[in-house]
């Protein structure tokens, strides 16, 4: 079955193919900088009652070197049925396209990467007609990017770094230095930041590294208009609250879409709300001071926090803050 996790795992080489260039480095198999790569029909299918397909099919040309197929396979666990299917997959395509063929298992975990590296054999009695050694990318050669010059000269091997070590306590320092990593980069190529900030949320999904990921990205707006869950979910909160309040007029009904807004963002964020600092919320019509809350929401520790900065607003006194 198909995830978002494993799509996003294997588009980005399809996408964006300049990865492929460090990656191999990792691999010890060199790979020039300036190789053409076209995406293949991943179908490998050979009879109707038999379907197969591989993940990714790359037709790479070395500038320095014969043309050759790289078969992309993103896998989660261990599957004993991959022994059978990876052997036909580079047999099949090495009959069909009269190319060499390298396959490449990329793992999210110590444990699938060492299972991955094979050798996978085909044979009886003492002797091996087939085996296949695939090429491993996991935690144990993809490297720990924490520093925000490496991420930013390649987003694609540091948004790796992160899928391959999300569940090591060095996860936060990377997912801080490519979020930074991709604003800058953002400035003069916002088609490729948003691609891979795109392709991190998805492959990270809802695991403790997404998690952190959206905790990161609540305290600065990275990327304004991009769907990111805290916009969103403000978004959605100011809409339902100005339909709400159509009926009490126009400052009211803004009024309540802030609020509406400023309690959505809290709440993804997790930071529960006490009903005090609720029903200052949703009471208050002062549209410049719900402003600030709204802006102090995305980095409060405590929802009562929103409230500590109050007396720095024009014709605001202490007794009202």
């Amino acid at each position: 079955m198909v995830t978002s996790a494993h799509e996003g795992m294997h588009r980005i080489f399809q996408e964006r193919p300049e990865i492929l260039t460090p990656v191999f480095g990792l691999l010890g198999v060199p790979l020039s900088a300036k190789a053409t790569v076209d995406a293949v029909t991943t179908d490998v299918t050979e009879a109707r009652p038999l379907e197969r397909r591989v993940d990714t099919v790359l037709c790479v040309g070395p500038s320095d070197g014969e043309d050759f197929l790289l078969a992309i396979e993103s896998q989660s666990g261990k599957d004993e049925g991959k022994a059978s299917s990876w052997a036909y997959y580079v047999a099949y395509l090495q009959a069909k396209y009269r190319l060499p063929v390298l396959l490449l298992v990329v793992c999210q975990d110590r444990s699938t990467a060492k299972w991955a590296t094979g050798p996978f054999d085909c044979g009886t009695r003492g002797w091996t007609a087939q085996r296949t050694f695939p090429l491993v990318a996991g935690p144990d050669n993809l490297p720990k990017i924490t520093d925000i010059r490496t991420a930013t000269k390649n987003p694609a091997l540091a948004v790796l770094s992160a899928l391959a070590h999300a569940r090591s306590a060095d996860c936060e320092a990377i997912l801080r230095a490519i979020t930074t990593a991709l604003q800058e980069i953002r400035e003069t190529d916002p088609e490729t930041a948003d691609y891979f900030f795109d392709f991190l949320e998805i492959s990270l999904g809802n695991t403790p590294a997404g998690q952190k990921l959206r905790e990161i990205m609540s305290f600065v707006s990275y990327f304004p208009g991009r769907g990111t869950v805290r916009e969103t979910a403000y978004l959605e909160g100011r809409a339902e609250g100005k339909t709400e309040g159509k009926a009490e007029g126009k400052a009211e009904g803004r009024a309540e879409g802030e609020a509406k807004g400023i309690l959505s963002v809290l709440e993804v964020r997790g930071i529960p709300v006490p009903d005090s600092v609720r029903e200052r919320i949703t009471t208050c019509t002062d549209l410049d001071r719900m402003d600030a809350w709204l802006e102090r929401s995305r980095t409060v520790e405590r929802a009562e926090d929103l409230f500590a900065e109050d007396t720095d607003l024009p014709g605001t006194s202490p007794e009202q803050a």
